[in-house]
């Protein structure tokens, strides 16, 4: 991440003759109250969090504009008195250079594709989660280039930077029709380090080929696919995403959707299947209800979480409980969970946002 700092000092001659200067920032503060946290550890734990933003924009000749974004986050985690995360670093630190028909960005980025929100055949770069209400994820080091031939055909590029210095590239195609939201990505890692791909599930510990193929279609209901194959010389992981929403005419409106995953390794018994449903409900214009419930078939696991948001002009207030497996639930030491009651048995949580 070190490294995301160099753009900064490319970019800074721009930045002090920028047209367009705008500060933004979101802080929040959550407490958690669980019944299943580790041994020896308090059962009450406080999260604190604040990423400001800086962008800038100039524009160009020849219909060309120039502009950049430097975001900071600090976070920290506590249980009881016990400081579980201590984090400061860099968390968006790119400039771009783009017009109406191409797009060229380098530096500490979002890089995030495919159709699916909650189990995520695609989810390669990012960790995005909507369970969270502050709608945060992690970016890379990149170098990504899009092209934009019409309104309905684009061809993305990248080069990724990992922790361990390893170069890895890829492309991805989309194509807009009448019938639908087509995909296709490529991506090629030479990693020999253990590494999980994404959130997928998929460990791979070498050198590695992904290939994809997503399609999303929006009409009475909406219907989304994902489907990747991760292989290397001696390992194939196949991952498979299917979902469907549609808005039930209730008051104003009920938003359903379910997914299923369906991860196959060449490894034996190693098969996975997840199904997740969500539901949300608006009330009025403020408040929200959002209710996902996860099954883990093969573990028989079940996942379940509720969300109630009141959401102003600058600031949300989010009350959250979840039933989770308790950690004798699985078959993993104590050693190898996680260190937080976040997860595990029952919970209760209180997170206040500001943004500005």
């Amino acid at each position: 991440m070190k490294n995301s700092w160099i753009f900064l000092f490319i970019a800074l001659p721009y930045f002090l003759n920028a047209q367009f200067l705008s500060t933004k920032g979101q802080l929040w503060i959550g407490g958690l109250k669980g019944n299943n946290a580790p041994t020896n550890q308090s059962s009450l734990e406080m999260s604190i969090g604040y990423i400001p933003t800086a962008s800038f924009y100039k524009d160009m000749n020849n219909d060309m504009l120039f502009d950049a974004e430097l975001a900071y986050k600090a976070e920290q985690y506590y249980s009881g008195d016990l400081l579980l995360l201590d984090n400061f670093e860099p968390h968006r630190v790119w400039m771009r250079f783009s017009s109406q028909r191409m797009e060229a960005r380098i530096g500490l980025q979002k890089i995030t594709f495919g159709p699916a929100q909650m189990l995520r055949s695609l989810s390669w770069f990012d960790s995005f989660d909507l369970k969270d209400p502050t709608g945060q994820t992690d970016g890379v080091d990149a170098f990504r280039f899009q092209w934009f031939p019409s309104n309905s055909f684009s061809v993305w590029s990248w080069i990724v930077r990992n922790e361990q210095r390893a170069v890895s590239f890829g492309w991805r195609g989309e194509l807009s029709s009448h019938m639908g939201e087509w995909g296709i990505t490529v991506h090629h890692d030479p990693t020999d380090t253990l590494q999980m791909i994404g959130q997928t599930g998929a460990w791979f510990d070498q050198r590695h080929n992904r290939v994809a193929l997503d399609f999303r279609y929006d009409g009475l209901m909406g219907f989304w696919n994902e489907n990747a194959l991760i292989f290397s010389k001696g390992k194939n992981i196949t991952l498979a995403t299917i979902g469907a929403d549609y808005t039930l005419p209730v008051a104003s409106g009920i938003l359903i959707m379910t997914e299923s995953m369906l991860i196959n390794s060449s490894q034996k018994n190693s098969d996975r299947v997840y199904t997740a449903f969500m539901a949300s409900v608006p009330l009025g214009m403020i408040h929200q209800i959002m209710f996902i419930t996860q099954l883990d078939w093969e573990e028989e696991k079940i996942y379940n979480y509720l969300r109630w948001s009141a959401t102003y002009d600058r600031y949300s207030l989010n009350f959250i409980a979840s039933i989770s497996p308790k950690r004798s639930a699985y078959k993993a030491t104590d050693y190898l969970l996680s260190k937080t009651a976040a997860g595990f048995g029952t919970n209760f949580q209180l997170m206040f946002i500001y943004n500005y």
